[in-house]
């Protein structure tokens, strides 16, 4: 089976990175929407000026969205890394704030337990724009 000149080109351990993340995305989407929404509220900072379940809702189906979007458009994968990529950055307050109001929320009850999972954040952002680019000695060609 030949790939469509279309789709950019991957490496296996690209895509296995990438479909890591869609499904994680979808995981934690759905459990926005359903059995962790309590968890997910706390991570809502209190001066986001909505309502924080619609911030738990939307960005539930959000990520259910991107997860899909990952592996369901391949000819979109690198605009949709980018994407996932700024979807993780403008969460990260909510991470941040987690630490510093000391809001307990995902087994995260220690000050530190917190911090330390601010560093996570970063990784997630890489894998999104590692896991969705074409590799550079395929981009030569």
């Amino acid at each position: 089976m030949t790939r469509s000149p279309s789709v950019p080109p991957s490496t296996p351990a690209r895509t296995a990175g990438r479909w890591f993340l869609a499904a994680s995305l979808v995981f934690a989407g759905i459990s926005h929407l359903f059995w962790a929404r309590r968890e997910f509220r706390a991570q809502v900072p209190p001066w986001v000026p909505m309502d924080a379940d619609a911030v738990v809702v939307g960005s539930g189906v959000v990520e259910v969205g991107l997860g899909a979007a990952l592996v369901a458009l391949p000819r979109e994968r690198s605009r949709i890394g980018w994407i996932v990529a700024v979807f993780f950055a403008a969460v990260f307050p909510g991470n941040v704030a987690q630490w510093r109001e000391r809001r307990d929320a995902f087994g995260l009850t220690t000050d530190r337990a917190r911090f330390v999972r601010l560093f996570f954040q970063p990784l997630l952002i890489g894998l999104a724009l590692w896991s969705t680019r074409a590799p550079r000695d395929e981009r030569a060609r």
